[in-house]
């Protein structure tokens, strides 16, 4: 079990004041509790509504914004929708981080790619017992659902037997809403 990448997010993130959670394939590994495959960068989430709080926090890393795949420079306006990802260096290490930006409607996130898909906003993400938060995987997998690649399926068969029923039939609603035709479908009965 190793974590070493989520933890140290975690301990970059200590202080940041809004909250942030895991996203992608590390958040199905935190929920499962054990590293299922290699990944190869982190992405972490925030709520649109911080994202100026997290360019604040994280005064010594250069942002970019990505639009239609291209990277652009981030200053110091607000990123509205499409723009939902932003990719931040570190001005003297290199590091790398991408962030996700969510959306929310006073007390509901909504799925950016289809707003009638949303849940309470203090049910999106847990914590690991290691004290990582992570965005819920029945979230990440929605989010993979679209153009799901063979990593994305390796998260969903290494996840689907470890989610509850509310978790398995939220995901289901949400992928006959979004993806009617996905073959996740078929195992979330």
């Amino acid at each position: 079990m190793s974590f070493e990448q989520c933890q140290h997010v975690n301990t970059l993130m200590g202080k940041f004041s809004k909250t942030w959670f895991v996203a992608g394939g590390w958040a199905i590994d935190l929920f499962i509790g054990k590293e299922t495959r290699e990944h190869k960068d982190i992405e972490i989430a925030i709520f649109r509504k911080d994202q100026l709080h997290l360019k604040r926090y994280l005064y010594d890393w250069d942002f970019k914004q990505v639009k239609k795949g291209e990277f652009y420079g981030w200053g110091n306006e607000f990123l509205e929708l499409p723009v939902h990802e932003i990719h931040a260096t570190h001005k003297l290490s290199g590091e790398k981080i991408e962030v996700l930006l969510n959306e929310t409607e006073e007390n509901d996130w909504k799925f950016r790619r289809d707003l009638r898909i949303h849940a309470p906003i203090n049910s999106v993400w847990s914590v690991s017992e290691t004290g990582i938060p992570y965005l819920n995987p029945e979230i990440v997998l929605l989010y993979k659902a679209k153009n799901t690649r063979e990593k994305d399926h390796q998260d969903f068969l290494a996840i689907k037997d470890l989610l509850n029923n509310k978790q398995k039939q939220w995901l289901r609603n949400a992928l006959e809403l979004h993806e009617p035709e996905h073959r996740w479908l078929e195992f979330l009965v």
